[in-house]
């Protein structure tokens, strides 16, 4: 499923974030920038251990913020680590949405025409599927709709078929289909 904003397309697919070939993929951060499990151990994993070499330079940031590393043996030319927030912690919606636009905003100051996201925080940090989908999508919108970039297509690569029909959903409520 995909709509268009402002001359960018958002896309949303099922399958391996690790397995797309576009400017930029973005991990699901922790803010020691620790490649441990989830979607940083597969970037880990499939990358190699340049990318973890380069976080450790590094060294880490903040909750709702974005850095950028290579991409290693990955099919993406760089990896954008955004920190998303633990639910719970507070301000969970604020941070969620600081994670998502600094990230857009890492892709367009290295020039990048693509990036493709997962659902940030929703694993072992345990934010809400539904809040996600809806502040990460609500963002990209935005950002594509007033901001100057070089993005063309925002990807959220979605790990299942019930993630993928949730986001879709939320998708059509925020951009309808004209007819």
């Amino acid at each position: 499923m995909e709509r268009t904003v402002k001359g960018g397309v958002i896309r949303l697919i099922q399958g391996d974030l690790t397995e797309l070939a576009v400017d930029a993929i973005v991990n699901a951060a922790n803010v020691h920038l620790v490649l441990g499990g989830g979607v940083a151990g597969a970037i880990r994993s499939k990358g190699g251990p340049s990318i973890q070499e380069e976080c450790n330079r590094i060294g880490g940031t903040t909750v709702g913020q974005a850095v950028v590393t290579g991409a290693g043996n990955l099919k993406a030319r760089y990896v954008i680590h955004a920190v998303g927030p633990s639910y719970g912690e507070g301000n969970e919606d604020e941070k969620l949405h600081g994670a998502t636009l600094n990230s857009l905003k890492r892709a367009t100051e290295k020039g990048m025409r693509s990036i493709a996201f997962p659902a940030i925080s929703t694993g072992i940090f345990g934010f809400p599927k539904d809040r996600c989908a809806d502040i990460m999508l609500k963002t990209i919108r935005d950002y594509l709709d007033n901001e100057a970039t070089s993005l063309k297509e925002v990807i959220l690569c979605l790990w299942s078929k019930d993630d993928l029909e949730l986001f879709s959903q939320n998708l059509n409520g925020l951009l309808p289909l004209e007819k």
